[in-house]
């Protein structure tokens, strides 16, 4: 390889890893997710959507009506123009490659299955000292559950770590403690709060100490990957996760 080669290639990375984390490239790849999610509580919901919905989308639905907010899509479109006004605001690039895109998958997937593999290593080590470790949405079909799984891989972003973690880090600057240490605290009360909100509300989980410990490792996980890999690639890591777990490999969990 000449050099010339060399420098090209490290360039594409370094646009790779920038774009990857810009507002446009993160609503381009998370787009179809977001449609499919609000397609599938149209079609399945009926008149009762709220009972398929994920946890975050209801509160923050709920939260919305308080203020006197009610249209279906509302809050997607208020997703949807936080990306966009962040990205005006920016002045980013309005161009997004199709490798960028294909890139930002296989890393989810990547992210995904190393996720699994320390949920493995976690379910293991509760099994060891006598632990239940069962997880899931009871009396569901597999459809719905697919709906839901994918709605949680994009409003539990939104909720946790695109609003509530940068929220949380400025609230402890604000305190006076420096960079590092905030970004650990938020990290750490922002997957503590990921976590039990799993035990919140009418659809909420039992609580057992490897689900409560797991999510709680899950939201750390997901914290850190939004820091490094920016939105668009946390989403797709979350709900390519929960789709692997929650459908496919294990639909008791």
């Amino acid at each position: 390889m000449t050099s010339d080669s060399a420098n090209a290639d490290i360039f594409e990375t370094d646009v790779y890893w920038q774009q990857t984390r810009r507002p446009l490239a993160c609503l381009v790849f998370l787009a179809p997710i977001l449609a499919i999610y609000e397609a599938g509580i149209l079609l399945l919901g009926g008149r009762e959507p709220d009972t398929i919905r994920n946890g975050a989308d209801y509160w923050m639905r709920g939260w919305l009506q308080q203020l006197g907010f009610n249209h279906a899509l509302l809050l997607p479109g208020i997703v949807i123009g936080g990306l966009l006004v962040w990205q005006l605001t920016g002045k980013y690039s309005w161009r997004v490659s199709i490798d960028t895109l294909v890139g930002m998958f296989a890393e989810s997937l990547l992210f995904a299955f190393v996720l699994v593999v320390i949920g493995q290593l976690v379910d293991t080590f509760f099994q060891q000292i006598g632990e239940p470790v069962a997880m899931g949405i009871a009396g569901a079909s597999s459809l719905a559950k697919a709906i839901t799984f994918i709605g949680a891989g994009v409003y539990e972003e939104v909720m946790f770590r695109l609003a509530l973690l940068p929220a949380c880090y400025g609230l402890f600057r604000l305190m006076r403690l420096d960079g590092k240490s905030s970004a650990c605290l938020a990290i750490l009360g922002t997957s503590l709060m990921f976590s039990l909100a799993h035990y919140v509300g009418p659809s909420a989980d039992t609580l057992t100490l490897f689900s409560f410990a797991f999510r709680a490792l899950a939201g750390m996980f997901f914290a850190c990957l939004f820091v490094a890999r920016g939105f668009g690639i946390t989403v797709g890591c979350h709900t390519a996760y929960d789709l692997l777990v929650g459908v496919l490999l294990y639909s008791d969990r």
